[in-house]
């Protein structure tokens, strides 16, 4: 783990062809959050915290080609979920606040127990140290096909995390844990366009469709002033989720009464087809008069990597 205030050392480089990577040690503190786009927007994960065995197979024509993901999990560990998640999203904060600093980035990480609990937001008992490893396990055990970013129609298949290692000491504390995440994650993850800065309270949003609906409205919402909408069909096939259309209808109307979405409005209407459909839109942009209405809020102050104790710089 590095020093707070320090950059972390850059490991030795591999010579090419072994397979191996440059470790990246974690950076210390409150980080800005980042996500990555296609993840976002895309069903990879299942949103129950039971186990899913149930492929996800999802296509959707985009202009002239079609855009295919399939989503499958061996039997012993089910697939990953949308709180497994949260390590890939602190993996790509981690990176984009390396390149931020101009820290050497790589694709395999090492990180205290405590420094990645923390940071997602999860209580840092020992409890928890169980847990990590089961979704490490299921994030290594999914398997990804997706034509996404393939030129042609042959997908690219891949796993999350392609090994990862949470050894203890003899009295069963952690040591910490590493981890390699999939290239094409990877990839995605420096690639500017590809990734959107995501509010810190999205770790705190308790149900699965609550936080794939964040990241759904996240990666389509934007600032636009009339707001975007999708139909509850069209949701529902996004999701990827194994419920009824009218079982995943009633969640999401349950996700618009709370009103827990940092950032975003939601609404329910119907299209002139008749057709139930969400609305949603950025707090800031609506009218001052309206109930949803929040000022954008300032960004917060972090110290910044090499500079005098006590100097900040905006996120």
């Amino acid at each position: 783990m590095a020093t707070p205030g320090k950059a972390p050392a850059k490991a030795a480089r591999a010579p090419r062809g072994e397979g191996q990577f440059d470790l990246f040690a974690a950076l210390p503190g409150d980080l800005p959050t980042h996500d990555q786009m296609e993840m976002m927007e895309r069903p990879f994960f299942s949103l129950s915290k039971g186990k899913r065995t149930e492929p996800i197979d999802y296509r959707v024509r985009n202009g002239t080609t079609e855009v295919r993901v399939r989503v499958t999990a061996n039997s012993e560990t089910g697939m990953a979920t949308i709180w497994d998640a949260d390590i890939l999203i602190w993996a790509a904060s981690q990176i984009r606040e390396a390149m931020t600093r101009g820290v050497p980035t790589s694709r395999r990480f090492r990180v205290s127990l405590y420094e990645l609990l923390r940071a997602i937001g999860r209580p840092t008992g020992g409890a928890e140290y169980g847990r990590i490893v089961e979704a490490l396990r299921r994030l290594k055990g999914t398997v990804i096909e997706t034509t996404i970013r393939q030129k042609g129609t042959r997908p690219q298949g891949f796993g999350w995390i392609e090994e990862w290692s949470a050894p203890t000491d003899e009295e069963g504390r952690s040591l910490g844990i590493e981890f390699t995440i999939a290239d094409w994650l990877y990839q995605g993850v420096l690639e500017d366009k590809l990734v959107l800065s995501i509010d810190r309270e999205y770790f705190a949003l308790t149900g699965g469709i609550e936080r794939w609906l964040y990241r759904v409205v996240r990666k389509h919402g934007g600032h636009q002033g009339g707001g975007w909408g999708f139909t509850m069909a069209q949701l529902h096939h996004k999701s990827g989720s194994t419920r009824r259309l009218a079982d995943f209808a009633k969640d999401v109307r349950k996700v618009v009464e709370r009103q827990r979405l940092p950032g975003y409005w939601l609404e329910l209407y119907r299209t002139e087809g008749g057709e139930e459909a969400l609305r949603f839109s950025a707090r800031a942009m609506l009218p001052t008069n309206h109930p949803g209405y929040a000022p954008k809020r300032l960004p917060r102050l972090r110290v910044a990597a090499r500079r005098e104790p006590g100097a900040a710089v905006p996120e």
